[in-house]
C-alpha cells in the first residue's frame, strides 16, 4: 500500500572494465571511512573472519605456482635423466605434487567461498540498517527539510546511496584483502626463488601504475561527464513520460526530441571516448605484462646457463608476474569503490545527522474532551528567519465556527494552518486550543484531532477501500461505505469494476481528477474529526460535483470546528466567519455580506472573480 514514485536519478555509465567509473569524491574521506567503521561494530568479528579467510585463500593460490614449478623441475630433471640413460621420470611424486597442489585449490576455494558468503551478509545487512535508520528518520524530520530538498533526492539516498554501500563495500573489502595479501605473498615468493630476477620482475611494476594512473586521469572527465548526462537523458524521458498529454497538446514533440537529440549527442561522445580510454587500460598493462615475461624469460635463461635456478622456477616466475601484475592493475578499481562507498555513506550520515523535529514536551494536555476553541496569538513566522510571510497575526475561532481563509496567493493562508497542525513552530507567539498550548498536546495527539482535505489529492497504489480507510485503519466495511456514501463517491464506484475492491494504479491514473478528490473527502469523513481543514477542497470537481460536495461537507461540518481555505469565494459565502489576509496580516474580517458592504479589500476580490466567470 504504499505510493509508487517515479524517481529521476543517472544511472551509472555502462561498460568498460569494472570500478573504471569514478564516482563523487567524498567531502572528508577519512571522517567519512571512520563513521562507516564504527557503525559496523556488530560485524566486527565477521568481518576478522572474512579478512583472515581472504588472506587464507590468496596464500593458497601463492603456493600453486612454486609447487606446480616443483612438479615441472622434476618433470624436466627425469627426461634429462633419461636422455643420459641415468633414470626417468617419478610419475609417483609429480602424481603426489599435483594432487597436493589439487588439495590447495580446492581449500583456497572453500575459504574464498565462505569469506564472498560472509561479506556479502555484512554488506547487506549494514545497507539494510541504513535504509531502516533512514526511514526512520524521514518521520522525524520537520517539514521544513523537505522544503529544500527534492523527493528525488531524498529517495535517491534512502535507495541508491544505500544499496551503493551494501554493493561497494563487501566487493572493495575482499579485492583489498585480496589483493595486498597478492602482492606482498608474490613479492617473497620470488624473493624466495631468487633475488636477481625479482629485482628484474619488481623494476616492471612502476611502468604499470604509471600507465594505470595515467588512463585514469585522462577517462575520469569523461566518465564523470557520461554520468552527468546520463542522468540529464533520464530525466528528459521521464518528464517526457510524465507530460505527454502536453506535449502532445502543444506540439512539442519536434522540440522535445531535438532537445532529447542534444543531450544524446553529448551522451555519445563522453561515452565512446571514456569506453576507449578504459578499454585501452588492459592491454596497456598486458603489453607491460609481456615485457616482464621477456625479462623474466631472458633472465631465467641467463641463470639457467649458469645453474643458478631451476626450469621449473623460471615458470614459476612467469606466473607470479602475472600474479603480480593483476592487482596492481585492480588498485584503481579498488580506489574507485572506496571513493563511491564513502561518497555514499556521507550522504547517507549526512542525512541521518539532520535535525529533528523539537521534542514534544512532557504532555500535559488530554485530547479528550476538546471542545475546539481555537486562538492565534501574535503570530509571526517564516520559512526562514530572515523572509518572514506572517507578520502579526491573531484571531479566535469558536468551536463548530466555519472559518474560510481567503486572499491572494502567497497571503499566507496555507501557513496558517499548518502553524495549527505544528508542521513549523512560529517565531514568535502562540496557538493554543481551549486555552492550552499545542505545544503541550503530542503531535500525535494534535494531529490526530484534525483531519485535512489538501488541493493536492494524494492517493496510493491500493484499493479503493483501503484509499479511504487510510487515515482510520481500524474501520469497518460499513463506516468505510457510509463515509463513501457522505462524500457522494457511491455513484462512481458502483461503476468501476469490484466497486470497493477495485485497485488504483500508479498515480490513480484509472479515474478522474474530481473523483480522486472525492475519495480524499471521504477519508476525511470517515476519521470523525474534532477540527476540519479544507484547503481547496473543491477545486477539481465540476460545478454539479461541486454542488452534492457542498451539501456532504454542511453535514461534516456541523459541530465541527473548520477552517476552509479558498480562491473561488462562490464556496465560503456560507461561512460563519472569513479572514481576509494579505501580506501575511488580516486585512479584513466579518461575514460574506459584512465584507461586501464594506467595499474594501474582499469586495475587490469577489467582484473580480465574478467579473471574470470564476465564482462557479
Amino acid at each position: 500500500m504504499a505510493e509508487t514514485k517515479r524517481v529521476r536519478r543517472g544511472g551509472p555509465p555502462g561498460g568498460g572494465p569494472p570500478g573504471m567509473r569514478p564516482g563523487d569524491k567524498p567531502k572528508n574521506f577519512k571522517k567519512t571511512m571512520g563513521k562507516l567503521i564504527r557503525s559496523m561494530r556488530p560485524f566486527y568479528l565477521r568481518i576478522v573472519i572474512v579478512m583472515l579467510f581472504s588472506a587464507v585463500s590468496s596464500v593458497l593460490s601463492i603456493i600453486g605456482p612454486k609447487i606446480l614449478g616443483n612438479a615441472t623441475t622434476e618433470i624436466a630433471d627425469g627426461l634429462v635423466a633419461r636422455y643420459a640413460g641415468t633414470g626417468g621420470v617419478d610419475f609417483a611424486k609429480i602424481g603426489g605434487i599435483l594432487l597436493t597442489l589439487l588439495y590447495l585449490y580446492l581449500i583456497s576455494l572453500v575459504f574464498s567461498t565462505v569469506q564472498g558468503f560472509l561479506m556479502a551478509k555484512v554488506a547487506e545487512k549494514t545497507a539494510f540498517t541504513f535504509r531502516t535508520k533512514m526511514a526512520e528518520k524521514i518521520n522525524k524530520l520537520p517539514l521544513s527539510y523537505f522544503d529544500k530538498q527534492t523527493t528525488g533526492e531524498v529517495l535517491s539516498r534512502v535507495t541508491n546511496d544505500a544499496d551503493t554501500i551494501g554493493s561497494t563495500l563487501g566487493q572493495g573489502l575482499s579485492q583489498m584483502v585480496t589483493a595486498i595479501t597478492t602482492v606482498v605473498g608474490v613479492i617473497i615468493m620470488m624473493f624466495s626463488i631468487n633475488t636477481v630476477m625479482a629485482l628484474v620482475s619488481l623494476a616492471i611494476a612502476p611502468l604499470s601504475l604509471i600507465i594505470v594512473g595515467t588512463v585514469v586521469g585522462i577517462s575520469q572527465k569523461h566518465f564523470k561527464l557520461q554520468q552527468e548526462y546520463l542522468g540529464h537523458i533520464n530525466g528528459k524521458v521521464e518528464e517526457s513520460y510524465a507530460g505527454v498529454v502536453i506535449l502532445k497538446a502543444f506540439n512539442a514533440e519536434g522540440k522535445t526530441i531535438e532537445a532529447f537529440d542534444e543531450l544524446n549527442n553529448t551522451l555519445y561522445k563522453s561515452a565512446w571516448k571514456s569506453q576507449a580510454m578504459s578499454g585501452a587500460m588492459m592491454p596497456l598493462i598486458n603489453f607491460v605484462g609481456n615485457l616482464g615475461y621477456v625479462a623474466v624469460c631472458v633472465a631465467g635463461s641467463l641463470l639457467a646457463v649458469k645453474k643458478a635456478i631451476e626450469v621449473g622456477d623460471i615458470m614459476s616466475f612467469i606466473q607470479y608476474v602475472r600474479m603480480y601484475t593483476q592487482p596492481l592493475s585492480n588498485f584503481a578499481q579498488i580506489m574507485n569503490i572506496t571513493q563511491s562507498t564513502a561518497a555514499a555513506a556521507e550522504r547517507v550520515f549526512e542525512f541521518l545527522e539532520e535535525s529533528e523535529e523539537t521534542p514534544d514536551t512532557v504532555p500535559s494536555a488530554s485530547p479528550e474532551n476538546v471542545k475546539g476553541v481555537i486562538k492565534f496569538n501574535n503570530i509571526k513566522f517564516g520559512y526562514s528567519p530572515d523572509k518572514v510571510v506572517i507578520n502579526n497575526f491573531s484571531a479566535e475561532i469558536l468551536p463548530g465556527q466555519r472559518v474560510a481563509i481567503v486572499g491572494p496567493t502567497g497571503a499566507g493562508k496555507t501557513t496558517i494552518v499548518k502553524l495549527l497542525m505544528r508542521f513549523y513552530e512560529p517565531l514568535e507567539g502562540s496557538v493554543t486550543i481551549d486555552g492550552t498550548d499545542i505545544r503541550n498536546f503530542k503531535r500525535h495527539d494534535l494531529r490526530g484531532m484534525v483531519s485535512m482535505v489538501l488541493q493536492d489529492a494524494w492517493l496510493f497504489n491500493g484499493t479503493i477501500k483501503e484509499n479511504v480507510g487510510y487515515g482510520k485503519l481500524t474501520a469497518t466495511d460499513e463506516e468505510i461505505k457510509a463515509a463513501g456514501k457522505s462524500a457522494h463517491i457511491e455513484h462512481f464506484v458502483k461503476t468501476l469494476p469490484g466497486a470497493y475492491d477495485m485497485v488504483l494504479n500508479e498515480e490513480a491514473a484509472n479515474i478522474s481528477q474530481g473523483q480522486k478528490q472525492l475519495l480524499t473527502i471521504a477519508r476525511a469523513i470517515l476519521t470523525d474529526p474534532k477540527i476540519l481543514i479544507l484547503d481547496e477542497a473543491t477545486s477539481s470537481v465540476d460545478t454539479r460535483t461541486e454542488v452534492r460536495i457542498q451539501k456532504a461537507m454542511n453535514n461534516l461540518m456541523r459541530g465541527r470546528t473548520c477552517f476552509i481555505i479558498a480562491h473561488r469565494l462562490s464556496t465560503i459565502r456560507d461561512a460563519d466567519w472569513i479572514l481576509v489576509m494579505n501580506n501575511g496580516d488580516i486585512a479584513e474580517q466579518g461575514t460574506h455580506e459584512q465584507l461586501l458592504e464594506k467595499g474594501g479589500f474582499y469586495s475587490e476580490l469577489y467582484n473580480a472573480q465574478f467579473e471574470s466567470g470564476l465564482t462557479g
